[in-house]
């Protein structure tokens, strides 16, 4: 339940960033790069700290991915916002049209105001400083909401936070969902969030009473597709690497794999050898993350029992001990033989499990996809271009990576979002510049004004020159 005392926080820092953008509507570019030095600071300074909260709040969670998949990636974010603000932040000159000279047209990057960022648990630090990064650049004032399931992380990063940002630049509210409920009806000038699909309803619909614009990083059951041209072997430990980072809690993890038909046994061999390549063992394996909750745990494992309910094939990829009562280490496990009715099929998995589909032709495949929600990502496995082809143009994918798994959200040149109901608008690089920013047209005239040629009185003068501007436009 919200305390009055939350409330009257989160007001209170709310208003002290709004009043502090007042004071300083156009950041200067040596003040931005001073907030993204400090995020830089945040980021590299405090890695053993972070690390070490985010293992805590997982109960065993890869260092290793906790470093590639969240600090290098922020830090990589970073820098390039860095090299490039000086020209993102230029006005542009945008072409006028002939019957307009000798005025001009400008476009001008302005920032919105202050940003509220809803971020989730599965990936803490990235998912709360990417946002952060460009709403800086762009000369924003940002707060942080972080889920309440990263309890230990969310301190962290409150403490770490108020350290090197005065608050009314950057601030972070803890607390539960409530507290969230409410972030999410606090008048912002846009709203960021990535969750799940469900909570970003509720989200954009309390946005939406304040008219906040908003940005929605959803997930939903984003396909791999292994085309007869693929080269099994080769493609599986990527293919696993992909699935299995951070134990499958990812928003653009795999979520089911379509193969041709008559080749789900031979794909699921050659996948579980790439699994016990990466993890050899489960259980007591640093390299292997743990699920983050008893509660999200016992959720997997009533998916796998529902499928096998209904005549699954599923095979658990590590030692039995990995499954024992209490532990919240999941084994990587593929599912064959599965139908539409299974739930495994209809929710978003977000952990280690892989559902094996057959389908007959590129046009069953298309379809199919077609069939469900627009994914967050897509990927596809193999060298025929023709069928390559036809997927990328038929179906949509938030993103896609060929030939391999997740990196497209690692491309700062590259805009990540997603599409219906994996989500609206994009971030990353230049496009999270984008959208924390107001690009405002502005048009200036100059003392001999062509455009006083439209004004009333109006006869013949004007009939000419429209009917000249309509033969030559």
């Amino acid at each position: 339940m919200l305390r009055r005392k939350d409330m009257t926080d989160l007001k209170t820092r709310f208003d002290a960033q709004k009043a502090a953008f007042e004071a300083e509507p156009w950041p200067s570019l040596e003040r931005r790069q001073s907030r993204l030095d400090r995020l830089m600071a945040l980021t590299r300074d405090h890695e053993p700290e972070i690390v070490a909260a985010i293992n805590a709040d997982f109960a065993g969670r890869s260092s290793h991915e906790t470093r590639l998949a969240e600090l290098f990636v922020i830090a990589g974010g970073i820098a390039h916002a860095k090299s490039h603000l000086k020209r993102w932040m230029r006005t542009q000159r945008v072409p006028t049209a002939l019957h307009f000279l000798p005025a001009h047209n400008r476009l001008m990057p302005q920032p919105l105001g202050v940003v509220g960022i809803l971020s989730p648990w599965n990936y803490p630090y990235q998912l709360a400083i990417g946002p952060a990064v460009a709403a800086l650049a762009a000369g924003n004032r940002a707060m942080i909401k972080p889920s309440e399931l990263t309890p230990n992380f969310s301190d962290l990063l409150a403490r770490l936070v108020a350290k090197l940002f005065d608050p009314a630049e950057l601030c972070v509210v803890t607390g539960d969902a409530d507290v969230g409920k409410a972030f999410s009806a606090t008048p912002f000038d846009h709203l960021f969030f990535t969750g799940s699909t469900a909570v970003g309803r509720q989200v954009a619909m309390a946005a939406a009473a304040n008219l906040t614009p908003v940005t929605l990083e959803l997930g939903g059951k984003s396909p791999a597709i292994i085309d007869p041209s693929a080269d099994i072997a080769r493609i599986a430990r990527r293919l696993a690497f992909g699935k299995l980072l951070n134990a499958g809690q990812t928003c653009i993890a795999p979520d089911y794999l379509m193969v041709p038909q008559g080749q789900s046994t031979a794909v699921a061999e050659q996948l579980s050898r790439a699994v016990k390549a990466l993890y050899p063992t489960i259980e007591s394996n640093p390299d292997y993350t743990s699920i983050i909750s008893e509660r999200h745990r016992d959720r997997l494992a009533a998916l796998v029992e529902d499928a096998r309910t209904q005549g699954a094939r599923v095979i658990e990829i590590a030692p039995v001990a990995a499954n024992r009562a209490g532990s919240r280490k999941l084994s990587p496990t593929l599912l064959l033989d599965v139908k539409p009715s299974m739930r495994i099929m209809q929710e978003e998995i977000f952990g280690p499990l892989l559902p094996i589909v057959e389908y007959d032709g590129v046009d069953a495949a298309i379809a199919r996809i077609k069939a469900g929600e627009r994914p967050l990502a897509l990927y596809l496995f193999g060298s025929n271009s023709d069928n390559r082809e036809r997927i990328l143009r038929e179906t949509h994918a938030g993103g896609v990576t060929v030939n391999d798994c997740l990196w497209h959200l690692a491309q700062e040149d590259q805009p990540f979002g997603g599409v219906g109901a994996s989500g609206t608008g994009a971030y990353h690089g230049e496009w999270g510049f984008r959208t924390f920013s107001h690009y405002k047209p502005v048009f200036s005239q100059t003392g001999l004004a062509g455009t006083a040629l439209f004004q009333p009185p109006y006869g013949k003068v004007f009939e000419l020159l429209l009917a000249t501007l309509r033969r030559i436009t």
